[in-house]
């Protein structure tokens, strides 16, 4: 796979999954008791680290969006 995520974007999707998996596990905000909304932004925060940790987006490859800079 080559690389389509930029360091700009790489950095934003890591503390995105960062906040989501903290909202989800740690926070104890009410709003996160709820099982869907718990684990739907905890699987959304763990696709967002492992995108930003491969440099590599599926929907970006699909859309032909490329925010790197370098092959």
């Amino acid at each position: 796979m080559t690389s389509n995520v930029g360091s700009i974007d790489r950095v934003l999707r890591a503390a995105l999954g960062l906040v989501l998996l903290y909202l989800a596990f740690v926070s104890g905000l009410e709003q996160f008791a709820a099982p869907l909304l718990k684990y739907g932004a905890a699987i959304v925060g763990v696709v967002m680290l492992s995108t930003a940790a491969m440099k590599t987006c599926p929907l970006y490859s699909v859309f032909g969006i490329k925010t790197c800079k370098v092959d």
